[in-house]
């Protein structure tokens, strides 16, 4: 066990995570309020996957690093995270989103319009494996997100791993799962992120960082075939 004097953490207070926002120029984004309140009106039980402001602006700061102009996506929702992507793509980029609801997809392609990024975004509906699967098989992905149902989670990582190009990033979000994922008898779905995040773990295709961003953000990149991660 890791001993405790390696904790830095500090707990976010909400006049601190308000700071956070403001210092990290994450604020104010009036499009992305909307589209929060707005998927609040319209499923506010499920309104809690709308991304995080700090992990939206890390997603856009990410894609722009990178200079990423290949990027899929697992989870659309209501369209949110799909914006911010869209927003980085380096000039000529696309982005695939796969989700499996028009009714939830609907209110993204709106935003996305208003946003100014719909004609960088191909959002294909049906089962996300064999979205993935329909891709070409060589590796020319330079980033991904993952953000979906989460028993699925490794299904989509063997999916994509080979198709990252080297250097490519991959991003999984919600893998601290409310800090579920170290409970003795977790739920089914935290079951299943600490699964995933012991099999992205042991992958010697990626070297990798898991941060508590949100619910938790793993960051993979992926290594050239002849390299291993340690």
């Amino acid at each position: 066990m890791l001993r405790n004097e390696t904790l830095r953490n500090i707990a976010l207070t909400p006049e601190l995570h308000d700071y956070l926002l403001v210092q990290g120029r994450m604020l104010p984004d009036p499009l992305l309020a909307e589209l929060a309140e707005r998927t609040r009106e319209a499923i506010p039980d499920q309104a809690h996957m709308v991304v995080a402001p700090e992990e939206a602006a890390l997603l856009t700061f990410l894609v722009r690093l990178l200079g990423a102009r290949t990027i899929v996506e697992v989870g659309t929702f209501t369209g949110s995270s799909s914006l911010c992507l869209a927003r980085g793509l380096a000039p000529g980029g696309s982005l695939i989103t796969c989700d499996v609801s028009a009714e939830w997809t609907a209110l993204a392609r709106e935003f996305w319009t208003r946003a100014g990024v719909a004609d960088r975004i191909e959002l294909r509906l049906g089962p996300a494996v064999s979205t993935l699967r329909a891709l070409p098989a060589e590796p020319h992905v330079d980033l991904a997100f993952i953000d979906a149902d989460k028993p699925g989670y490794i299904d989509y990582w063997e999916e994509l791993v080979p198709r990252m190009r080297p250097g490519g990033l991959i991003l999984v979000d919600n893998t601290l799962f409310s800090g579920q994922v170290i409970d003795e008898f977790p739920g089914v779905k935290a079951a299943a992120v600490h699964a995933f995040n012991e099999h992205a773990r042991k992958d010697e295709r990626v070297e990798l960082v898991l941060l508590p961003v949100a619910d938790g953000l793993t960051l993979a990149r992926r290594l050239p075939a002849e390299a291993t991660s340690f």
